[in-house]
């Protein structure tokens, strides 16, 4: 329906008021609260923060030559870590209070005279996520050009209704960008897992505290920044596919080392290591050895996305973009419970949730696979 209309601002102005009034409507969480509605609100968000990140993307092809795509979309991608990791920041510091002594973690009483006991300080972020969208949505409204004016809004959502079977068998037709949807549909499961459940398997492993995954998040996104920068030059010198599958490996390495660590040792026991805790902050070797192959994941899990991103955008025109963009966001989450599910399946079958998280690789192995014999860009066909 957006290719029919042209111009995507309304539709990013339309979700981001919805996106935007759910948010700031989180603040109503409080203990207590109908914990139906406060769901359906947070998924009105996620739902229309999808749709909003669909019509963002269709605009790239308009906005900068394909030569420079890769680049513009991994510094993009390292600015939304950069922004995401001050708020974060600015939340530990100065909104999240002890219950116990109602100070931060810098020791001060938080802003706004947020009560901790009444979880106004985690109430909070919802309105502070809502202001802080619209503030840095403004500059992508003001300064950036829109396609021109289509057909009227009704005839447009008729013919893209009528296009929607057409596109879909389409796409089956067009093989290397079929192929390429199935590869990132695979492999984007096994990121998205890895993202999710990194945290959770080693605050379990190494009974972390809320502080100690707070800092493993910030360490993430601190590198996470450098790789995406990286990467917005290797993007244009070596291309999108490249640099996609260098980031896979990254990801298959990370993970296999993730697994492969526990209390004293590294590597499945080949590198043993003292279970003394020298205090404070990952005080253990084998602690420091997971934040290594944490910053493995930090380097690689923005280029992947922001590559990936720019390798679709490569492979469409700016014509067809917003429906092939939205079949992309489709195929990225489509079956993003196959992962999860599979590393549940078999923690549970097999009683370690070590194994069960060494299913990620299979995942990532998979969709690395497929890719590397998907032709870049990917409307070539498959040879």
């Amino acid at each position: 329906i957006a290719d029919q209309t042209g111009p995507r601002k309304p539709w990013i102005a339309f979700f981001a008021a919805i996106k935007i009034t759910s948010l700031t409507l989180l603040w109503f969480a409080a203990p207590g609260s109908n914990l139906f509605l406060i769901v359906a609100l947070f998924s009105i968000a996620s739902v229309a923060a999808e749709f909003s990140t669909v019509f963002n993307d269709s605009m790239m092809p308009r906005l900068v030559p394909k030569s420079e795509i890769g680049r513009i979309s991994n510094m993009a991608w390292g600015l939304g870590y950069l922004g995401g990791m001050i708020a974060l920041i600015f939340v530990v510091t100065c909104l999240a209070g002890s219950p116990e002594t109602g100070k931060t973690i810098i020791g001060i009483d938080p802003l706004f005279g947020l009560d901790p006991k009444l979880g106004e300080d985690a109430r909070a972020t919802g309105p502070l996520s809502a202001g802080w969208y619209f503030l840095f949505i403004l500059p992508m409204f003001f300064f950036t050009r829109d396609a021109i004016r289509g057909i009227a809004i009704g005839p447009a959502v008729r013919e893209g209704l009528s296009e929607l079977k057409s596109t879909l068998a389409e796409v089956r037709q067009r093989s290397g960008i079929f192929r390429f949807l199935i590869a990132r549909m695979i492999y984007q499961d096994g990121v998205n897992a890895l993202l999710a459940l990194g945290g959770t398997f080693a605050a379990a492993m190494f009974h972390w505290s809320i502080t100690e995954i707070g800092m493993f998040g910030i360490i993430l996104n601190v590198v996470a920044i450098v790789g995406c920068l990286v990467a917005a030059r290797l993007d244009t010198a070596l291309g999108s596919k490249t640099i996609v599958l260098i980031s896979l490996v990254l990801l298959s390495i990370a993970t296999i080392g993730i697994v492969s660590t526990g209390p004293g040792y590294t590597l499945f026991g080949a590198w043993m290591m003292p279970e003394t805790d020298s205090g404070g902050l990952f005080g253990t070797p084998a602690e420091k050895a997971y934040i290594f192959y944490g910053l493995l994941i930090g380097l690689a899990f923005g280029p992947v996305q922001a590559s990936s991103r720019s390798y679709m955008a490569r492979s469409v025109t700016a014509a067809e973009s917003g429906r092939y963009f939205g079949i992309y966001a489709l195929a990225g989450r489509a079956t993003s419970f196959a992962a999860p599910f599979m590393v549940a399946t078999i923690t549970l079958a097999s009683g370690s949730s070590r194994l069960g998280m060494a299913a990620i690789v299979l995942f990532l192995g998979a969709g690395m696979a497929i890719l590397i014999r998907t032709p870049y860009p990917a409307d070539q066909p498959v040879q």
